[in-house]
């Protein structure tokens, strides 16, 4: 297992954020869909607009197809290349632990 943090720093302005917000929905999410080896992705977002998205996946190698994927798509009408700057920074790391919740709580 596999996990790709992608880092977008802040602060971003309100425009951004639904530019990145229409662009997660309606190219970057269903194009990644696609690819097989995804298992959960976490978008995790400050205030200031800040975001760091983890994605686990089966192998190293489907992290790296789904980039690519992404990377080759065209912006749908209405999308304005200035409001998506793309992330700061990309990091692979092989996952090292899992803790499971012991049960469930009530």
């Amino acid at each position: 297992m596999y996990a790709q943090l992608t880092y977008f720093d802040g602060p971003r302005s309100p425009e951004q954020l639904a530019a990145a917000d229409f662009a997660a929905r309606h190219r970057i999410a269903p194009t990644a869909a696609a690819v097989p080896g995804t298992l959960t992705t976490y978008v995790l977002r400050r205030a200031d607009g800040a975001e760091v998205v983890v994605t686990i996946a089966e192998s190293e190698q489907a992290l790296i197809d789904t980039q690519k994927a992404i990377l080759g798509t065209q912006l749908l009408p209405g999308e304005d290349p200035a409001l998506l700057p793309g992330p700061d920074r990309v990091e692979i790391y092989p996952v090292h632990e899992v803790f499971e919740p012991s049960g469930a709580r009530s």
